[in-house]
């Protein structure tokens, strides 16, 4: 990292929701405040839902969109391996940066999230990652300005700590304008709002069969120090998440029962 103003030599961007999307106008608007040199390697279209899967067994194809800008046919991990092993191969990224996701990554969603996945491939990759997401409101315009606004000291405040050799960190904006963010707060994951998975099955013209697959969300709030229960509240919120997922009380209950 570097003094002054900068807190990076370069940084990588990508996201899930497409190269096109807003949301990533809106992470290199916050990235240019950060560091000098500013990469963008995305996915060519939406990878919604792709969480840290690679493309093992497709090859990936990649479009130049213009100087440090590049859009991949592949998954937001994808685009992290490209970024770091091969269009930045000989001058690696400082930091990595993802999304800013259109929606709030909260809980078990983090789990299926391309964004925080490709913050958790940075983080196979050993360098230091964020997703960021910004929470909306259904039929209500998404406010950006917030994400804009907020971020870059809220990243500065970040990179202060010692969190990047074991973790990833994963930051979600409230649904406010950025005068009424109630500041910062460090949370855990909690559970979150994702009540489950549905299927709409219909007819396509030529009477073939087709389907849509859907998440559903509860209206319940999550525990207090949870992230769901801070963006909520108004604050934003900041939870390093790690590969490790073992519930050690289900495993000691497991090995118990072994006996």
């Amino acid at each position: 990292m570097m003094d002054g103003d900068f807190i990076a030599r370069r940084i990588l961007l990508t996201n899930d929701d497409g190269i096109d999307a807003p949301g990533l106008g809106a992470l290199i608007d916050i990235a240019t405040t950060l560091a000098p040199e500013v990469w963008v390697v995305a996915p060519e279209r939406d990878q919604s839902g792709t969480s840290h899967a690679l493309s093992l067994h497709d090859p990936l194809r990649v479009s130049q969109r213009g100087e440090r800008r590049y859009g991949v046919t592949g998954t937001p991990g994808d685009c992290v391996v490209m970024g770091v092993r091969h269009l930045m191969a000989e001058q690696p990224p400082d930091l990595i940066l993802s999304g800013v996701n259109r929606g709030a990554n909260l809980g078990m969603e983090t789990v299926f999230s391309g964004t925080v996945g490709a913050a958790m491939t940075g983080l196979l990759l050993g360098i230091p990652s964020i997703a960021l997401s910004q929470l909306f409101t259904r039929d209500q315009p998404v406010r950006w300005a917030t994400a804009r606004a907020v971020a870059p000291s809220v990243i500065r405040e970040m990179v202060r700590l010692d969190w990047a050799r074991d973790a990833c960190l994963n930051i979600n904006f409230p649904d406010r304008s950025p005068e009424q963010v109630d500041g910062l707060v460090l949370t855990s994951q909690g559970t979150g709002l994702l009540g489950g998975a549905s299927i709409t099955a219909r007819t396509d013209p030529r009477n073939g069969a087709y389907h849509w697959l859907s998440l559903t969300r509860s209206s319940t709030t999550d525990d207090e120090g949870t992230e769901t229960a801070a963006v909520l509240s108004g604050k934003v919120s900041v939870t390093p998440l790690r590969y490790e997922r073992t519930d050690q009380g289900v495993l000691e209950r497991m090995r118990a029962a072994q006996v």
